[in-house]
């Protein structure tokens, strides 16, 4: 009887994905390439960054972007709204995984000038769920952002980061 116990554990460690700390770091490394991209408005290496049929619900309309091409348009929307430079800080990213699939939480920062000389800042609450492809790369297969809003008067709350 023990040595079937120890024979299923052992096909059972066999068969387990192991979640390594170059695994982490492999998707912080893709968020830093995210920032470094948002930086510097660069949608393509932003959307290369994402499986080809994405799914994202963002904090603007429509409710839902299904694919790249559509989001591309989200991105293109909201670049175009931004004169000149704009600062972008990925804060409190966890990431947790299991073999082939993981998600990420954090808080990210974005602030400018939009095209009317207006600053803005905002900062909105991301989870992204990603998965390794069979080359090995990750890649996010839907991402979620959003922000609290004041039930008192039903506006966003655009400067929480807590």
């Amino acid at each position: 009887m023990f040595a079937r116990i120890v024979a299923a554990a052992a096909m059972l460690m066999v068969a387990t994905p192991v979640w390594a700390e170059d695994e982490e770091q492999a998707i912080r490394d893709l968020e830093q390439k995210f920032a470094e991209a948002f930086k510097a408005k660069d949608i393509d290496a932003i959307l290369a960054l994402y499986d080809p049929n994405v799914l994202v619900f963002d904090v603007v309309p429509p409710r839902q972007f299904l694919g790249t091409a559509a989001y591309r348009k989200d991105w293109e929307g909201f670049f175009s709204a931004i004169d000149g430079p704009v600062r972008f800080d990925i804060n409190h990213l966890t990431v947790t995984a299991d073999g082939n699939l993981a998600y990420g939480t954090s808080i990210q920062d974005v602030s400018g000038t939009d095209k009317t000389g207006q600053n803005f800042h905002m900062a909105v609450r991301v989870t992204d769920v990603y998965r390794k492809s069979n080359n090995g790369e990750w890649l996010i297969v839907h991402e979620h952002v959003s922000v609290p809003v004041n039930l008192e008067t039903n506006m966003p709350d655009m400067m929480s980061r807590e």
